[in-house]
């Protein structure tokens, strides 16, 4: 049954019980992929079904090309789509969510009023690390161009909700919106300053491209057609600074952790999970693994990561409420056979990644002479991985905006052990501390003389 609001009540999954034809927006997000849908998005429909958000309904926006495609399957079936959580017993619990009310692809449907009117009070943002690269996009000159009008109208500026996988994001996202408006509206940047909130914020849900398999399963199990589902783990965390320019919604009612101070929060997911996924992807690659889960449920694999946040990284972490469980619940969690991550996934992007993910924890236990030779070694699979050829003699693409620098110094590095570490835009002074790169040296010669695998058996000692 093709999935809209006139099917709901013949679904036989879970539906929205509330009357969406109520709800108003009160929320713009740029960038509807499927992290948003299977995480804020998810929250405003857990108090939507509690009554308590009618005003703060989601009008998602497109700037980029793709996202006429997604304008147009959502508008097909009135924004609605189903949620569907894989959990680790293989039972699939999906729920059509109904907080998105509207979708607008901005070089063709009007979308500057809508982000002026003073009832949207809350413009949030999944645009990945490389949209705040681009000052000058659309998504920027948007914002500045509505906050104008806002400004000559005497309205309330919205809150700015970052709710990208970067550290410091609501600090980021304050620097590049108010850095485009100085660069053409002074006075408008100065009311920003004064008006504008932009909270940091740390998400957390592991969400794999939706796959024609996963639409084709929801159809066959649940007779649900649905044009653009979204597939998702069971665990989610949303870690919030409560700090808003113009009211919010009682997010703390539908699980969404408010505090004066997202930063220890944030470093927590980074160097665990994020830094963890980056301790599985390149030995797990070398290994011959290409999904994440069966990476995760090798015994060798799991050791070295349960070590890796044990003794390098969760020393470097301040204590903050629900670290031990959230450490101890990551294993488990990438070890899911339903969710169905890649592992190339996760290897994309390592100049982006690494240096904001596990450098912290290295150069945080050299200045604490603490272990670092489970983080040394993480890097060196990455310079292995960037060689561009498996353990196997199979090509490896190397997805990554440095890859034309990176793969010339990785090809260099059987002669020269350093050359790949040397390059001081991605690791700084890393190459001037004897004790990393004794350790670095040591995991990339294993690499190549021993392979993956032995490489793992010698550093757990087995």
């Amino acid at each position: 049954m093709k999935l809209s609001a006139r099917n709901l009540s013949g679904h036989k999954v879970a539906t929205p019980s509330y009357d969406r034809s109520q709800i108003t927006v009160g929320i713009v997000h740029f960038g509807v992929g499927g992290f948003h849908r299977a995480h804020q998005a998810m929250y405003i429909d857990r108090l939507l079904e509690q009554r308590l958000a009618r005003d703060w309904g989601i009008c998602g926006i497109g700037v980029l090309p793709g996202d006429r495609r997604l304008r147009d399957a959502l508008r097909g079936q009135d924004h609605l789509y189903t949620l569907i959580l894989e959990h680790p017993d293989g039972t699939r619990e999906p729920r059509v969510i109904g907080s998105i009310v509207d979708f607008r692809y901005a070089p063709e449907d009007p979308v500057l009023e809508l982000l002026a009117d003073p009832t949207v009070r809350i413009i949030s943002l999944t645009i990945t690390e490389g949209g705040y690269n681009a000052p000058l996009s659309n998504v920027f000159g948007l914002v500045a161009e509505a906050l104008e009008l806002r400004r000559i109208r005497g309205l309330k500026s919205p809150t700015i909700v970052s709710c990208d996988n970067i550290c410091e994001n609501g600090r980021v996202a304050q620097q590049v919106f108010t850095s485009c408006a100085q660069a053409t509206n002074p006075e408008l940047a100065q009311w920003m300053q004064e008006n504008t909130r932009f909270p940091n914020s740390m998400v957390d849900r592991i969400t794999p491209v939706t796959t024609p398999e996963v639409v084709e399963q929801l159809a066959t199990e649940f007779d649900v057609e649905d044009a653009w589902p979204v597939a998702a783990e069971p665990f989610a965390m949303w870690v919030l600074e409560d700090d808003f320019s113009d009211g919010r919604p009682p997010l703390e009612l539908a699980g969404v952790k408010l505090v004066d101070d997202v930063a220890p929060y944030e470093a927590m997911k980074l160097r665990l999970l994020n830094a963890g996924h980056q301790g599985l992807c390149y030995f797990g690659y070398l290994a011959g693994y290409r999904l994440v889960h069966e990476a995760a449920q090798d015994p060798l694999i799991a050791e070295f990561l349960r070590r890796y946040l044990d003794f390098e990284a969760v020393p470097t972490l301040a204590p903050v409420d629900g670290l031990t469980e959230f450490k101890d619940q990551l294993l488990p969690r990438f070890a899911n056979a339903y969710v169905r991550d890649t592992v190339s996934r996760l290897c994309a992007g390592a100049s982006d990644r690494i240096p904001k993910w596990l450098l912290p924890v290295i150069r945080d236990n050299l200045r604490a002479d603490r272990p670092v030779t489970l983080s040394a070694a993480i890097v060196a699979s990455w310079a292995r991985y960037a060689e561009g050829v498996d353990e196997q003699g199979q090509p490896i693409e190397v997805v990554d905006p440095l890859a034309e620098a990176l793969v010339p110094l990785a090809l260099s590095q059987r002669d020269d052990p350093t050359a790949f570490l040397a390059n001081r835009t991605v690791f700084g002074d890393l190459i001037d501390s004897p004790r990393f790169v004794e350790a670095y040296c040591w995991a990339l010669d294993s690499l190549h003389c021993e392979g993956a695998r032995t490489t793992l058996r010698r550093l757990l000692g087995t």
